[in-house]
């Protein structure tokens, strides 16, 4: 039986590998945010090494298991939204806390998917046109001005991260052989996040950083990723959107107990804002009779 044929005959199969990817995508805030708030590495050279500790691990187990990690033209597409998600996800955490990282990221990765639904030739229903404008009043409330709300430049660097990671996501949803799939986006992005950081880093490291950066590569992302190509195909596009919806609020729980963030009133109510905009273009309409 195939990966794909069990995980779909198996409900609780699926509910456990969605609640590890949603842990692994809050992890990898909450990690990524750890290792810069300090400033003792810079933010280039964690996604270069974040990439290519995930890359190793990987190639290390698709050899084990026998299966090609060799990139090829096919995966191109994930290659680049790869890499434009981890660039811009580290550099807009220079900035951002994990929190407000984490909802801006997911709110851009489901309008992402909308938007490619309707270039496909979908016609967006009024729920998911009301939606929109809701989570982008949100996405402005918590942007709000530079003396009270998130800088915008980071701001933008986080939803160029999540443009990449709902394209990644959709290329994702037709994904055979996740592991292999995953470790050849990884190798693939290794390079470029290198040239990225010789080009545009500074070069100030810190061993602590370093581990973080370590700890993201292998287990909330490289792990994390295939797990989320595993489970993807078993999943509708509404399901995969539903599930990502979850991570913000986790990340907000885990950056407040394990980083000392606060809570803000303004980051509350952005938050219940632009989930609820995104959760709007999750429903669909009863067929008329």
């Amino acid at each position: 039986m195939s990966m794909k044929s069990a995980i779909g005959a198996n409900p609780l199969r699926i509910i456990l590998l969605v609640t590890l990817a949603i842990m692994a995508f809050a992890g990898n805030s909450l990690l990524t945010r750890a290792g810069l708030s300090s400033g003792d590495l810079d933010a280039t050279a964690f996604a270069a090494i974040r990439l290519g500790s995930g890359a190793v691990a990987l190639c290390l187990f698709a050899l084990w298991r026998g299966q090609t990690f060799r990139p090829g033209q096919s995966d191109l597409g994930g290659i680049i939204a790869l890499f434009v998600y981890m660039a811009g996800f580290s550099l807009a955490y220079n900035d951002l806390d994990a929190a407000t990282g984490a909802l801006l990221l997911f709110g851009l990765v489901q309008m992402t998917v909308l938007a490619a639904g309707i270039l496909r030739g979908d016609r967006p229903n009024v729920f998911e046109i009301a939606g929109m404008i809701i989570a982008f009043g949100g996405l402005v409330l918590l942007v709000g001005n530079r003396s009270h709300g998130a800088s915008p430049i980071p701001v933008l660097l986080m939803a160029g991260a999540g443009i990449g990671w709902g394209i990644y996501t959709l290329l994702g949803r037709g994904a055979g052989d996740p592991l292999g799939r995953t470790a050849r986006n990884f190798i693939g992005a290794t390079p470029l996040a290198i040239l990225f950081a010789f080009t545009f880093g500074d070069f100030h490291i810190s061993t602590q950083a370093v581990w973080l950066a370590i700890a993201s590569g292998v287990v909330t992302s490289a792990m994390g990723y295939a797990i989320w190509y595993a489970v993807l195909p078993a999943l509708s596009r509404i399901s995969a959107g539903v599930s990502q919806l979850l991570v913000p609020p986790v990340t907000a729980l885990g950056g407040a107990a394990l980083l000392a963030e606060p809570l803000t009133m303004r980051l509350a109510f952005a938050s219940v804002i632009i989930l609820t905009g995104v959760a709007l273009t999750l429903i669909k309409p009863a067929p008329k009779k």
